[in-house]
């Protein structure tokens, strides 16, 4: 009877501990921020062709691809990237973030800013951003790169 008794206790504490209420926890399916949507946007033109002045996938420029992305979420900037370097807040560098701005002075005989790229991530001191290049459209590139890095003149950011 003693059996009957323990196992008894056994196999209810069993089937009480079985029917405990699980909770489920649903996964936020809207959690992309509209600085993640801007970045999206501007990498799905990663390989179209550079045109000056272009704002469509039969051609980009750099400024045409940061207006786009940044439209496509309803923020206005201004079109050309001189102009947009004078939007938004200047941030150091070391502080870019994901949707920042970083302007370039790449013409060595002019002293203005032409040309501006989209932080796509800045992890482990490597900045890698989206922009339209004249000779190979639009693309991933690295701060860290020779060119861009003695090319580089600020950062800002608009969000």
């Amino acid at each position: 009877m003693k059996n009957v008794a323990f196992l008894f206790i056994v196999f209810s504490f069993v089937m009480s501990a079985c029917s405990s209420s699980k909770s489920v926890v649903k996964a936020n399916k809207n959690n992309t921020t509209k600085v993640d949507k801007i970045v999206t946007n501007a990498l799905q033109y990663k390989g179209v062709s550079y045109k000056y002045g272009g704002t469509t996938r039969q051609g980009m420029d750099c400024s045409g691809l940061i207006y786009v992305a940044y439209g496509s979420q309803n923020v206005q900037l201004p079109r050309v990237s001189r102009n947009m370097a004078k939007a938004g807040r200047k941030v150091a560098v070391s502080n870019v973030k994901k949707g920042d701005l970083l302007f370039f002075k790449t013409n060595k005989n002019s002293n203005t800013i032409n040309h501006v790229g989209l932080v796509v991530s800045h992890k482990n001191g490597q900045i890698r951003f989206v922009h339209a290049s004249t000779s190979r459209g639009v693309i991933v590139s690295t701060l860290s790169e020779k060119y861009w890095k003695n090319a580089f003149v600020k950062a800002t950011s608009i969000l």
